[in-house]
């Protein structure tokens, strides 16, 4: 069994705090994403993980054994980082043999190993190449070969896309999962890009100042948000904090957010959201997608409203619409053939189905 695990985990640099006694069960065979914006603290503790970092406090454990003094060589991992680190003077075959040559293995359980990681990976025919005669893509799935061919217990990736073009970044992400679902291997992934952390994980781990703020399934972190912070991050474009005062009127809530705009809270929330009516610093949270045309019949707690429209961005498959509510911009999606055009009103509806209510005091959502 491979599980991670990370008890009170700290790092401190010249007493700037960059982990601040983080906790995290990894599962076996599990996919798990750490992402954040930069200095974040997720780099800093996959590094940790592989000891590459001293830990200032706390304990880490791989496979039930606690590794805090275990040398990175014996920990039993394999980790693909950044740049591709490829010997330029050895083939792929060799740089991907490198470690099980050092570790003096058999000739032909190297030739096994590598051969079976060359056709996961799709580079049979480049096993004889030199890095330089290799694309970007191809030199990043002989590193990710190299990593495979050690049979470790868990796998490392600190941000291995971030050297790519857009296109290629999209074909290398669905080749890590394929592989994942080849080589079932505890995976621990670093990277700053939402898309790539939802796209991959079994479990997203989001951190933020060096702690760790929601973790959770893709679809929980994205519709289940449990702070702004995680609200904010995960979704493109990102969700829309409007400023909102809570009303009562009739035992029912409205969410007044203009002059002219309230928006009725659904009734199964009235009871969770009316400790909260009239306090200061609330926000609604909106997703863009929650924001689209008036269609030809609304759906219970559905509000239509009207705007003017700032800027319209034609997206192909729909448009993003922009407009503004008391100095606060707000995006919504809208079908491209909606009639959306630059400086023209338009009636839209919020979902209300899929608000979320935020107390930014303490940027927890309510």
């Amino acid at each position: 069994m491979a599980q991670v695990t990370l008890r009170k985990l700290v790092k401190t640099y010249d007493e700037t705090p960059a982990v601040r006694g983080i906790d995290l069960d990894i599962a076996d065979k599990e996919f798990i994403v750490l992402v954040g914006p930069s200095g974040c603290g997720k780099s800093t503790t996959l590094r940790m993980i592989a000891g590459l970092e001293e830990i200032t406090g706390g304990e880490i454990a791989i496979g039930g054994d606690v590794v805090n003094d275990v040398p990175p060589k014996d920990r039993d991992i394999a980790m693909v980082f950044q740049n591709y680190a490829l010997y330029p003077h050895m083939s792929v075959f060799e740089n991907m043999s490198f470690g099980l040559r050092l570790k003096k293995v058999p000739k032909d359980e190297i030739r096994r190993r590598v051969d079976d990681a060359a056709r996961i990976l799709d580079i049979t025919e480049l096993l004889q190449r030199k890095p330089k005669q290799l694309s970007g893509g191809q030199r990043q799935r002989v590193a990710m070969g190299r990593a495979i061919v050690r049979d470790p217990k868990v796998f490392l990736f600190d941000e291995p896309l971030s050297n790519l073009d857009a296109k290629l970044r999209v074909q290398m992400r669905t080749e890590i999962k394929k592989v994942h679902q080849k080589v079932r291997t505890t995976t621990v992934y670093v990277t700053h890009d939402q898309v790539e952390a939802m796209t991959l994980a079994d479990r997203v781990v989001v951190m933020n100042g060096g702690i760790i703020e929601q973790v959770g399934a893709p679809n929980d972190l994205y519709h289940a948000p449990q702070t702004k912070f995680v609200a904010g991050f995960i979704g493109s474009p990102a969700m829309n904090f409007i400023p909102c005062k809570l009303e009562e009127a009739a035992g029912a809530l409205r969410a007044r957010v203009s002059d002219t705009i309230s928006f009725p809270v659904p009734a199964n929330r009235t009871a969770r959201y009316k400790p909260h009516a009239g306090k200061e610093s609330l926000l609604i949270g909106l997703r863009p997608e929650h924001i689209r045309e008036e269609p030809r019949h609304l759906e219970p707690d559905q509000h239509v409203f009207e705007v003017g429209l700032e800027v319209t961005e034609p997206m192909g498959m729909e448009t993003l619409v922009y407009f503004n509510i008391e100095g606060t911009e707000i995006c919504g999606r809208v079908n491209p053939n909606a009639g959306a055009v630059d400086g023209g009103k338009m009636r839209l509806i919020a979902d209300l189905n899929n608000l979320h209510l935020i107390d930014d005091s303490t940027g927890k959502v309510l």
